[in-house]
């Protein structure tokens, strides 16, 4: 099965991997700018997002090898990736497991640590959500709210639903296997891998996902990492200050 994805531009091929309940979307205001520099810019819907596939089978072997497959079907060679906090340990994993077919590899707020399960009040704030009743959008969020308060968060969240058919609103992803496969995100990339090309982790300033103590960890996996912190900003640090993200991304891509 091969995932979906948006295409825009030509050149260079640059994969977009988007984090953890998020999809290709999330990406396209940003993915004009790469295009422009010379990428041909691949937003992916990982496997059980967006528009792509639903399967039971969720971890991070089964989503590198979806992006293999990916690669494969079009011929891509020499590529550059993006991956956002879930996106980004597909990709160390990709690029550690296929570093023939990398050139350079971006990391965004997260690390190959191991990361305790923290997604717990948002998954009980969709699980609350009973698409049976036909509920609006506006009493979608209303339900999200006590569990989600925070306005960027739930905004990010309701890009994923849509209407299934007239009158019937649903989400894009597949929520029972999250519910059933939570543990997977945090997992830690596997002890020995590691990628000795370009790499560039770059974290939000207010964000806790890669701390400095974690510096050694990232250096024993990616020996010639950078680490650039964006001021400011959270863990949505693409969205929350795009121009500087894209800045610092092209100067490395480049």
């Amino acid at each position: 099965m091969l995932l979906h994805s948006r295409i825009e531009g030509e050149g260079k091929p640059l994969l977009i991997i988007h984090g953890f309940l998020g999809m290709s979307d999330n990406w396209k205001s940003l993915a004009p700018f790469y295009a422009t520099e010379g990428f041909q810019v691949h937003m992916i819907d990982m496997r059980n997002h967006g528009k792509s596939f639903h399967s039971d089978e969720f971890n991070y072997t089964v989503m590198s090898n979806d992006i293999f497959n990916y690669c494969q079907h079009y011929h891509l060679e020499d590529i550059s990736i993006i991956g956002h906090s879930m996106g980004g340990k597909v990709a160390m994993l990709f690029a550690t497991t296929y570093p023939d077919m990398v050139e350079k590899l971006i990391v965004a707020d997260i690390g190959p640590k191991y990361y305790v399960p923290h997604h717990q009040d948002i998954l009980a704030g969709l699980n609350a959500v009973n698409f049976s009743t036909k509920p609006s959008r506006a009493e979608v969020e209303e339900l999200l709210y006590p569990f989600i308060p925070d306005f960027g968060t739930r905004q990010f969240l309701m890009k994923n639903l849509y209407w299934a058919e007239p009158g019937q609103l649903t989400f894009r992803f597949n929520l029972p296997v999250f519910n059933a496969k939570i543990e997977t995100i945090g997992e830690a990339l596997p002890k020995g891998n590691h990628f000795d090309k370009p790499t560039l982790f770059i974290r939000g300033g207010n964000s806790k996902y890669v701390l400095d103590a974690d510096i050694l960890e990232i250096k024993k996996h990616f020996p010639i990492a950078e680490l650039i912190t964006i001021p400011n900003v959270g863990h949505w640090l693409h969205a929350e200050n795009p121009k500087l993200f894209f800045e610092e991304t092209i100067l490395f891509l480049k």
